[in-house]
């Protein structure tokens, strides 16, 4: 029973984060959904496409793909997430608010990457707008320490545990060194990558060990 409400509890914060996603799109205008992500290469249409395409993908879609992306994972999710963000706004954020509750996604990936993907992804649309979104706390905290344990292709531990990551909101503490702080939040988006975009938010004597 624990487990089911676990996963009822996770469930239901996938779901709020693709529906305030949907309505936080909403709101930009023509020229804010063809302007840069954080992610490189991929404007703001294309991430919002990647979370439409998301709990819809199957593993044929990515096999398709992988001749044009010359077989490469990266590359075959750029490839994916161009194609979906081509569509007219209205439709993609149509997309995300149908399948907001969808439980799945391609067998070759994993479900229990949903919630920080839409996490990190609704800061990759909002922070190079100038844009506030906030994340409820807990949600943060269940993306770092999925995204501290899954190694690829982030490989956080890896990269990052020669330091203490503490985070400043909540109760998660990791790594052993030279301490870097801040909120939960810019943490999560320090493990995935996005450290330039979060650095500025983060204090200890282990920030100036970034790489940036």
């Amino acid at each position: 029973m624990e487990r089911v409400a676990m996963d009822e509890a996770y469930w239901s914060a996938v779901r709020t984060m693709r529906l305030r996603i949907a309505g936080f799109l909403d709101s930009l205008d023509p020229a804010e959904w063809d302007a840069p992500s954080l992610c490189q290469g991929w404007r703001v249409r294309d991430v919002a496409g990647h979370l439409a395409l998301v709990p819809m993908i199957t593993t044929w879609d990515l096999i398709s793909a992988a001749p044009r992306a010359r077989f490469s994972l990266h590359r075959i999710n750029t490839v994916l997430a161009i194609r979906q963000g081509a569509g007219h706004p209205r439709e993609i954020v149509a997309k995300i608010r149908e399948h907001a509750g969808d439980r799945r996604t391609a067998k070759v990936l994993d479900t229990r990457n949903s919630l920080f993907d839409a996490i990190v992804h609704s800061q990759d649309i909002a922070m190079p707008l100038g844009r506030d979104f906030p994340v409820p706390v807990e949600y943060s905290r269940e993306g770092l320490r999925r995204v501290w344990a899954m190694g690829w292709p982030f490989n956080a531990r890896r990269n990052l545990d020669r330091l203490t990551l503490r985070a400043t909101d909540t109760d998660w503490t990791v790594g052993a060194g030279p301490e870097v702080a801040g909120p939960s939040l810019s943490l999560l988006l320090l493990l995935t990558g996005r450290t330039a975009a979060v650095v500025d938010t983060l204090h200890g004597s282990g920030v100036a060990a970034l790489k940036v």
